[in-house]
């Protein structure tokens, strides 16, 4: 099979990427991942393997997409830094004092934990599935210095890239066995994370009708 029999048979995401990546070249890898960062639904697990897929047919150096997509990362990491940035966290306080079972205080003690551990959720998180995008955001938030959140997202994209665009070059027309594995972490992550959103639901309606049983009494 020819690389240009391999990249024709591609569709979908993949298809999309790789059409970016022929036409653009190592900016349509970034610019790609730059659109994965905004929308998470996007699966990056994809987008990197076709980048190293790209490399191997001749379309970019395998350099050259691991500095893009990385660069891409960044980019998009800013943009919703910025976005917790214009939020702030007393707008923040505000809107999550008006939702169910959630009130200020847990914005203030989120950053509490973000002033402590702050540095290191960005760094692993831009290797999460799922959070790596959404980390951003409360990064912003809480103001973290601008430059240090810069070289822990680009130094946790570098290596969460690396490792997914080496693996798309090394595999070619087989990139998608990388599928399985990536979809097991991903799985992981959301089960790790509903079992915490349930643990808080829980907790809190058992603290609000412990609250209700003393007025009550």
């Amino acid at each position: 099979m020819t690389s240009q029999q391999e990249a024709i048979e591609l569709d979908g995401i993949a298809g999309w990427s790789v059409d970016m990546m022929e036409t653009l070249g190592g900016p349509g890898a970034g610019l790609a991942i730059f659109v994965e960062n905004l929308f998470p639904p996007i699966p990056s697990e994809v987008i990197l393997p076709m980048a190293g897929f790209a490399a191997r047919l001749g379309e970019l150096s395998l350099l050259g997409a691991i500095i893009w997509t990385t660069a891409g990362s960044v980019l998009g990491a800013w943009m919703l830094y910025g976005l917790g940035a214009w939020l702030g966290h007393d707008r923040i306080r505000r809107i999550v004092s008006r939702m169910p079972l959630m009130d200020g205080a847990d914005v203030d003690r989120t950053r509490d934990w973000f002033d402590k551990h702050g540095h290191k959720a960005v760094f692993f998180g831009r290797m999460l599935p799922l959070f790596r995008s959404f980390i951003s955001i409360p990064a912003g938030i809480e103001r973290m210095n601008f430059t240090v959140f810069t070289m822990l997202t680009a130094l946790g994209s570098l290596i969460w890239n690396s490792v997914f665009v080496l693996a798309g070059y090394l595999l070619g027309a087989n990139w998608h066995l990388i599928d399985p594995y990536a979809a097991t972490l991903q799985y992981i992550v959301l089960a790790a994370a509903t079992t915490a959103v349930g643990w808080f639901i829980w907790k809190r309606l058992r603290s609000r009708r412990a609250e209700t049983a003393d007025s009550a009494a």
